[in-house]
């Protein structure tokens, strides 16, 4: 029992990395697509939202990628992410949110770079981001199939 459920998630590994690297021949079609995330509800309150990724195809490759990620409302997560009020009421769980929002804009330029979301470290501090970034990625990627 335990090797067929090793077998098993080995293989929806595999059928995974093979969506995200192109294993299964798959061609996009040129143009920018826009991809979702689902929504992310943390316990705390820290990290809850969701992102989009634009993502341009050129050539069949993507040749460009912006990642944004937006509270559950639609609000941008930006310089006053982590704020209350408008005022910096704890500033540990700001500067938290503000690394989150940092380093979740570099998931964008590591796609562009590497052209493979496989190849996209995750960043200490937005691993949440990276995960909804994964799934906008795919949301992107689906649309753009020939």
């Amino acid at each position: 029992m335990k090797k067929s459920k090793i077998l098993a998630v080995g293989l929806l590994t595999v059928a995974a990395l093979s969506l995200f690297t192109g294993c299964n021949n798959v061609s996009y079609k040129d143009g920018v697509y826009e991809g979702k995330s689902s929504v992310h509800d943390s316990e705390d309150g820290g990290g809850a939202g969701y992102g989009v990724a634009t993502i341009t195809i050129s050539g069949g490759e993507i040749t460009d990628c912006v990642y944004l990620t937006y509270e559950p409302d639609g609000t941008l997560k930006d310089e006053n992410y982590g704020k209350q009020d408008g005022e910096v009421a704890n500033a540990d769980f700001y500067n938290k949110a503000q690394r989150a929002v940092m380093a979740s804009t570099k998931y964008g330029e590591q796609l562009k770079a590497t052209k493979n979301v496989k190849e996209v470290d995750a960043i200490t501090g937005a691993t949440i981001s990276y995960n909804e970034f994964e799934e906008a990625v795919a949301d992107a990627l689906e649309q753009a199939k020939e």
